[in-house]
């Protein structure tokens, strides 16, 4: 239905697969990723695409340990006795 509307009006709807941004950033940041980008021979829109996915995942992992932290501050984290004494006997055993 939405691709007959286009062809009346004289246009087509396009998937873009990549978005484009602009973004300003100090001079410094700018010279230094240029030089990167030159290093790794990648071009400046995928460094900064990997640049944005490395901080992405790293907010997302410091999210789970937030949360985890969280789910466990209450519970006690003493080893049970006899499993420390177990893991001191295997331990001290010559391999």
């Amino acid at each position: 239905m939405l691709a007959r509307a286009a062809e009346r009006v004289g246009y087509y709807p396009v998937i873009l697969i990549a978005m484009k941004v602009a973004v300003s950033i100090p001079d410094s940041v700018f010279e230094a990723a240029e030089e990167l980008a030159a290093r790794r021979q990648c071009s400046r829109s995928s460094l900064y695409a990997q640049a944005l996915e490395c901080l992405l995942a790293e907010v997302d992992a410091d999210d789970v340990t937030a949360r985890l932290d969280a789910v466990y501050a209450d519970e006690p984290s003493n080893l049970d006795p006899a499993l420390r004494d177990a893991q001191a006997r295997a331990v001290a055993e010559s391999w």
